[in-house]
């Protein structure tokens, strides 16, 4: 996986990546819908992966959460949704060719391809950085 919530593959692979001109397929970009901020405060919306996955709890950890609560703020402050800003991070990536969605809905799907229009701004990207600084790779 490749998201907000797992930037390991910046760490050595990026580089060979880039190097060798082979791009990555990022899956998971939404980590299970988590990044989307529909499952903080406990919420487990009906139909939702993690709802109806639980067993898939990865993205569900306390750091992970953390991690979340300041990627939506971010969003936020920024006039963004969350997903298409989570989307966006992925899709700015110089070694991404391409990300695989998940969208249990038609909004969602609308949302999730829309944000291949969204290019983030500096401020966004340094804020983004920032929470990955302090909170690196909660779901790995």
């Amino acid at each position: 996986p490749y998201s907000l919530l797992n930037r390991s593959y910046e760490v050595g692979l990026a580089e060979v990546s880039i190097r060798e001109q082979i791009g990555l397929l990022a899956y998971s970009p939404l980590a299970f819908g988590v990044l989307s901020g529909k499952y903080l405060g406990g919420k487990r919306p009906e139909g939702a992966r993690i709802t109806l996955f639980p067993v898939f709890d990865r993205y569900s950890n306390e750091p992970s959460q953390q991690a979340t609560e300041r990627y939506v703020d971010i969003a936020k402050r920024h006039d963004l949704s969350p997903a298409q800003m989570a989307l966006a991070f992925v899709n700015q990536q110089p070694f991404v060719t391409s990300n695989i969605i998940g969208a249990t809905t038609i909004e969602q799907l609308k949302e999730n391809i829309d944000s291949i229009d969204i290019k983030l701004s500096d401020a966004v990207l340094h804020d983004i950085n920032h929470v990955h600084q302090l909170i690196s790779n909660p779901a790995p």
